[in-house]
């Protein structure tokens, strides 16, 4: 029995020509390439605040991304009475707040305002804030760690005793899992309208890889 060969769709190629290279060609491609390099640079030019705005937006994707790792790794914490464990928790607790705080102070534009956030997630919003403040940026007596020396005599020896006290939530309040996929769409969405705004500006479809 023969089967019939299956046919598949290769991919098009594409060659990158550096611009440089076009006084190499022959005059009617040299002139023709010129032409469309003149052609995408004036189209660049005219939508300069868009590529400003999305440049802006790339520059949290660092960020945005660690974010939503340490968001995932939380809530895949399974609980363990043991130092280990806590201080694993510690380590992801630390990395989504100082992250959230990165992401929410943002830098060379690329931040976010307090007031774009739902209500119900402000409040979430707040604490991070302050838990990042007192707790992990600062050593600045924050309410979820203590320390605390005690001093004890015994066959005249004096004991030094130090206790840690540090309070965690298990994966991370339900609020941080929210707020991780409110910015992630948030963002999605911001690029879409930009590339949206881009197509109405110049003719020209303008596309992203998603994912």
């Amino acid at each position: 029995m023969q089967n019939d060969p299956i046919e598949t769709e290769e991919e098009p190629e594409y060659y990158s020509l550096p611009e440089e290279a076009i006084q190499f060609l022959p005059e009617e491609w040299r002139n023709h390439f010129q032409a469309m390099a003149d052609d995408g640079r004036a189209v660049l030019e005219s939508v300069d605040k868009e590529l400003s705005q999305l440049i802006r937006i790339s520059n949290s994707f660092t960020s945005l991304v660690a974010l939503k790792y340490a968001a995932e790794r939380l809530s895949e914490y399974k609980f363990a009475a043991d130092m280990k464990a806590f201080l694993e928790l510690d380590m992801l607790t630390t990395a989504f707040v100082v992250t959230y705080v990165r992401l929410h102070q943002g830098g060379i534009g690329s931040g976010f305002a307090r007031d774009i956030l739902p209500e119900k997630l402000r409040r979430a919003h707040d604490q991070i804030i302050d838990m990042r403040n007192k707790r992990f940026a600062h050593n600045d007596g924050h309410r979820s760690i203590s320390n605390a020396m005690e001093i004890g005599l015994e066959d005249k020896r004096f004991i030094v005793g130090f206790n840690l006290t540090l309070e965690f939530q298990v994966g991370g309040a339900p609020e941080w899992q929210d707020l991780a996929k409110f910015l992630d769409v948030m963002t999605v969405e911001k690029i879409e309208k930009l590339l949206a705004r881009l197509k109405a500006k110049t003719g020209h479809d303008w596309v992203w890889p998603k994912g």
